[in-house]
């Protein structure tokens, strides 16, 4: 039942993920939005996901995940409601700042859940958990190039009756209540070690890396000369396609290699392959090269968030909940400073792109660090008052 809540959940996540690049070239037409103001909408979804990861933690841990999950999926159909009958920039944004937060409830509930259900399994477990970001990331370009036309409002009504619907799947689901803490044990105490700032920067860089591709990487392929339709496909049949069979490829595999292993190879192939997306002239190497960042790029979130839960025995949820945090504010960072680097030129766009690669670089340093720090961590007694 815990796998099935976190599926959905997480699905839904998966959508939201993608909803800004999807329906990016349709907004940027409808009104004229510039690559700047595009970033602004970015940053506003970026803030709402810091916003509610911070604090969602600790009402997870004190009130239960189930309540935290249908706070989550209620605020991403409201806002998914607002952003179709958006008439403003300035709408928008806020449509976008809620709907952050509402995804940044439901990706800390979602794996707070799913760290519960195997303990000696836990990465392997996150990482099947989240192909279902893959298949929602998949399903929503997919579907709005192909059904919808690409139509922004469509696409956000699709999206909101699907989230309604998860809404009330998991209102008759049960999920058990939290534990209560060890006593004296105050979840300020997560803060006082060490290895939490430096997964925190492993998830800095990677959320940064990952959503400078859902919402640049449409607009960038029609720059360079694709049909909308065309790079909408490649959005959800190479990324997103390649984040869920990453997934699903590297479950067996975790079970006999060590979780970093597999995040350092990762974060090397990320910069290997979004440095080559920005340098390619062949646009039929685009889709593959696209596909083969998706696969790079699918251990690295679920299995950092595995080494959070392994280090942080209690208040799991403070501890992930704070990480995946300074992982969306990576986002509030990249697509602003994409936007920005880019400037008014379009074709400016492979300039600021190249942030990708810059920060796998960094990225791949970061999980060096962790591999050395992680067993010391692991013997350490859990953090207590």
């Amino acid at each position: 039942m815990l796998i099935f809540a976190a599926c959905l959940a997480i699905f839904v996540y998966g959508m939201v993920a993608s909803m800004l690049g999807t329906i990016n070239p349709g907004l940027a037409a409808t009104f004229q939005l510039t690559n700047v103001q595009t970033g602004y909408i970015a940053l506003a979804q970026g803030i709402g996901l810091v916003i509610a990861s911070v604090s969602v933690g600790p009402l997870l841990d004190r009130r239960g995940k189930k309540v935290g999950l249908l706070l989550g999926l209620g605020l991403v159909t409201l806002s998914l409601l607002a952003l179709a009958n958006a008439a403003s920039f300035a709408v928008i944004a806020v449509a976008m700042a809620v709907l952050g937060m509402g995804g940044g409830i439901i990706i800390t509930g979602a794996n707070a859940l799913g760290s519960d259900v195997s303990e000696s399994r836990r990465a392997s477990v996150l990482n099947f958990l989240n192909v279902f970001v893959g298949l929602g990331g998949f399903a929503t370009p997919f579907i709005a190039g192909n059904l919808l036309g690409g139509e922004p409002v469509r696409v956000a009504y699709t999206a909101a009756a699907l989230t309604g619907a998860t809404f009330l799947v998991h209102l008759f689901l049960r999920i058990a209540p939290p534990a209560a803490p060890p006593p004296g044990q105050k979840a300020s105490a997560v803060f006082g070690v060490p290895i939490l700032y430096v997964l925190a920067t492993a998830t800095f860089l990677y959320t940064a890396c990952e959503f400078g591709v859902w919402n640049w990487l449409a607009k960038y392929l029609i720059v360079r000369g694709l049909p909308a339709a065309t790079a909408l496909n490649i959005l959800s049949l190479g990324f997103a396609l390649g984040l869920l069979l990453g997934r699903v490829i590297v479950v067996p595999v975790l079970i006999k290699i060590q979780p970093l292993t597999v995040t350092i190879a990762s974060s090397l192939l990320m910069a290997l392959t979004t440095f080559a997306i920005l340098r390619t002239s062949a646009p039929a190497l685009i889709g593959p090269l696209v596909f083969l960042a998706g696969v790079a790029m699918a251990p690295v979130f679920p299995t950092t968030i595995a080494v959070v839960a392994d280090v942080f025995k209690e208040r799991s949820g403070t501890a992930i909940g704070f990480t995946i945090t300074c992982g969306f504010s990576g986002l509030v960072v990249s697509s602003p400073l994409i936007g920005w680097l880019a400037g008014p030129d379009p074709a400016g766009l492979g300039t600021g792109l190249l942030v990708l690669p810059v920060f796998s670089v960094a990225l791949l340093a970061v999980n060096l660090v962790l591999r050395s720090k992680r067993r010391a961590a692991l013997k350490a007694p859990s953090p207590s008052a």
